[in-house]
């Protein structure tokens, strides 16, 4: 019973500015690469000192989980910016626009992989964006139907897991809050460009999906989704059927029937157990009885305890504490069932 977090931790204020998902940096040239480095370390050791067991290094090198991997993709105009109803239009931004064959530069986070790898003796988790919600942060102006753009990236994403995968992640995660919002999509052709993105890697390989980081227009929409929220539902059969071996999903403080989980039988299910959305610091009990119940649809031995979604808009010393509970929390599970701790 593997603890991990799901990806994001907030930016140390003296890097960025804190508590924002899009945090302006703080710090130019070559003291903020020094400042991104000192910042994984920072949570490298908190992760560890918490007993966390699958660390990461936070995305403390990029200002976005999807535009991090995107900047450094050819094909991309970033001066061309579109007007684009983001998830289903919950929310409407200025994006850049896709208006060539996409194409790497190089490797885009290679160096970060390096630095983490160098830094812990942890096993070690590195995130990329998924294919479906890359299409969706991003405007098109070449490849005209979604499909063919998420197998582009695919493409690309592949390319680059490879890499990390060599320079010694022990799990790839592809982020895919897409996959909560267009389920059709997601059955039609997201799984597949899912699996495009993952071939060939012989490290785990997880997929991400939740209701979306803490910020007001997610909290917003999960009011709209009524007294249990089940689009998992209509996902769940078919990721259970494909080649990754890892489904991130929230449980804590929402309204997923958690019978749901019986439909990736097949799978590892790092369930969410810290709510990502509230400043408030779960007691290590809170977050066992979350486990325990998820326990009634999994076994012990495919169960990961995880946040629900990324950290990086609460504070700093609110994501520590909530590292801390999730960690004491799965060592109360652990220790009535029996299971040794590492």
């Amino acid at each position: 019973m593997k603890t991990t977090i799901a990806g994001s931790l907030p930016k140390p204020a003296w890097l960025a500015e804190p508590e924002q998902l899009w945090a302006d940096w703080r710090l130019e040239g070559e003291a903020l690469e020094r400042g991104k480095r000192d910042a994984v370390l920072v949570w490298l050791k908190e992760q560890e000192d918490a007993g966390v067991d699958i660390v990461s290094n936070g995305e403390q090198f990029r200002t976005h989980f999807v535009h991090g991997f995107l900047e450094h993709i050819d094909g991309i105009d970033w001066q061309l910016m579109t007007k684009m109803g983001i998830r289903d239009n919950r929310y409407v931004v200025d994006v850049p626009t896709v208006t060539a064959q996409v194409r790497r530069k190089g490797s885009v986070h290679g160096d970060e992989v390096r630095f983490t790898r160098a830094h812990t003796d942890h096993a070690m988790k590195f995130t990329l964006p998924g294919p479906m919600t890359i299409c969706d942060t991003i405007a098109d102006t070449h490849y005209g139907r979604r499909a063919d753009m998420a197998t582009a990236f695919a493409e690309l994403l592949n390319e680059e897991a490879r890499e990390l995968e060599a320079l010694g992640a022990d799990v790839i995660q592809f982020d895919e809050p897409a996959f909560n919002v267009f389920t059709d999509d997601v059955k039609e052709w997201g799984v597949d460009a899912l699996q495009r993105a993952a071939e060939g890697l012989q490290c785990k390989t997880a997929v991400h999906i939740c209701y979306g980081y803490g910020i007001e227009a997610n909290i917003e929409w999960k009011k709209t989704l009524g007294s249990e929220w089940r689009q998992y539902e209509e996902i769940f059969p078919a990721l259970n059927k494909s080649r990754i071996d890892q489904v991130s999903l929230e449980c804590a403080n929402s309204k997923v029937p958690l019978s749901l989980l019986g439909l990736l039988n097949e799978k590892e299910l790092m369930v969410g157990a810290i709510d990502v959305a509230s400043m408030d610091v779960e007691s290590p009990e809170k977050v066992s009885a979350t486990i325990e119940a998820a326990l009634e649809f999994v076994d012990a031995e495919r169960l990961m305890p995880c946040t629900n979604c990324g950290m990086a808009p609460l504070p700093q010393q609110v994501a520590a504490g909530k590292l801390r509970a999730l960690a004491e929390g799965a060592s109360i599970v652990r220790k009535r069932l029996g299971i040794a701790e590492d």
